[in-house]
């Protein structure tokens, strides 16, 4: 498991991090003070006559429930959001707190489905599962410790003017575009952080499996699908069957009655379902959040390696010109430094060589600060996803158990009604 790596790797950096992770568990966050909720969904258009684009806006109210804190720009509020701010936010969140699991937004469109759904993102059905799934976003930033308190965080909750502009002058956009394109490059390290390198590995792992678990239950879903809305077919036989027969006849018909409400009864169950479905996915997507921080951890650990390869270059360079070794060009033309020449080389690479020695301080510093924040939030995200993904799971087998039950007591029913039959 990657919990018993980090012990063996490091205990006492282990044990270092659980103490400042109780620390960080001390800490409220805004959740303490205030409640948060997507209410609703509203289709809107923009445009010309002709040209028309439409867009989904989403209610956010929030109201104060400490009277005694002052954090809030207004004690209650409510304002639209388009989707996109959502990402505009995340973004934002994602450059500014790297060393952060962050948690993800909700599919932009339906993955793993057990039907063939509409590429339709205006479908009500779907709307209101991204509503859900925007809510337990917000819900899942304000949770936490750090990110709750960021001011654009609250204020994209409750400033309804002019919070675009205020998170484009904190100049996050700039540093956007160069770090989390620098995360799509594949990186080859010297030596790799083994500690890192288990927790990418497990977040490819989780990832994986999530995703077979998925296609498995939406294969599941179909078939279960299809076998019960079969059973209307039954139902119409037998209700066909109870008017040809005069002394069957009542027994039929209600067993032709079950058997249809056998079929109807999958609908409600399956729409249930889907909201674990949701949860799962959540999870899926956290993987990817995982596995973010872990290549910023690498590009970190490259910054450094690069910092340690150009002093020790310049070292070897410096060495060979005090033992007076002359370079390429000097050993095709004959030349050769005079001893004055030397000397300026030399004060020059030892300058460089001090330059290198600080960005490695420096390099070393990032890294180090970066790894301890990091750990502290993967062991809080550890934390958290034990307790959801086992009430995820423990929630839907009580669903499946609440089916079965309902599907063998309509079987009852049905059996009864035909040993009724004189």
């Amino acid at each position: 498991m990657m919990e018993d790596n980090f012990v063996k790797e490091d205990f006492e950096e282990k044990e270092n991090a659980n103490t400042e992770m109780q620390e960080h568990e001390k800490k409220d966050c805004i959740l303490d003070h205030m409640e948060i909720c997507v209410t609703e969904a509203e289709k809107r258009e923009t445009g010309a006559l002709n040209i028309r684009d439409f867009y989904t806006v989403y209610l956010i109210e929030t109201k104060v429930t400490d009277l005694d804190w002052n954090g809030a720009v207004n004690k209650l509020s409510s304002l639209w959001r388009r989707y996109s701010e959502f990402e505009l936010l995340r973004t934002y969140l994602e450059v500014t707190y790297p060393y952060v699991v962050l948690p993800p937004l909700p599919e932009k469109k339906v993955m793993y489905a057990w039907q063939k759904v509409a590429s339709d993102t205006f479908d009500p059905d779907f709307v209101d599962r991204r509503r859900a799934g925007l809510e337990n976003f917000l819900l899942r930033v304000a949770s936490h410790p750090i990110l709750s308190y960021d001011r654009q965080f609250i204020g994209f909750l409750q400033q309804d003017e002019g919070w675009r502009e205020s998170i484009k002058d904190t100049g996050y956009l700039q540093l956007a575009e160069s770090k989390l394109k620098a995360l799509s490059v594949a990186v080859r390290l010297k030596q790799p952080d083994k500690r890192f390198e288990a927790i990418k590995n497990y977040g490819n792992e989780l990832q994986s499996n999530l995703g077979n678990l998925l296609r498995v239950r939406a294969r599941m879903v179909e078939r279960l699908y299809g076998i019960h809305k079969l059973h209307a077919n039954y139902g119409r036989v037998f209700s066909e069957w109870s008017a040809k027969e005069k002394e069957m006849g009542d027994g039929l018909q209600k067993a032709g009655h079950y058997l249809d409400s056998l079929a109807a009864g999958i609908d409600m169950p399956l729409e249930e379902e889907e909201l674990f479905a949701d949860q799962l996915k959540e999870y899926l997507f956290f993987a990817g959040a995982l596995q973010a921080v872990c290549r910023r951890q690498e590009m970190l650990q490259l910054q450094l390696e690069r910092a340690e390869g150009q002093v020790a270059s310049r070292t070897t360079e410096k060495d060979n010109v005090q033992k007076g070794k002359s370079g390429l060009m000097s050993r095709l033309f004959g030349t050769v430094d005079t001893e004055e020449v030397r000397e300026l080389k030399v004060n020059l690479l030892d300058q460089r060589i001090q330059e290198g020695k600080n960005s490695i301080r420096n390099a070393q510093d990032e890294l180090s600060e970066f790894s301890r924040e990091a750990l502290i939030d993967i062991e809080r995200f550890q934390q958290q996803k034990v307790v959801d993904l086992r009430e995820t799971l423990a929630g839907y087998v009580v669903l499946q158990i609440k089916m079965c039950r309902k599907g063998l007591q309509t079987w009852t029913h049905i059996r009864d009604c035909l040993e009724a039959i004189p």
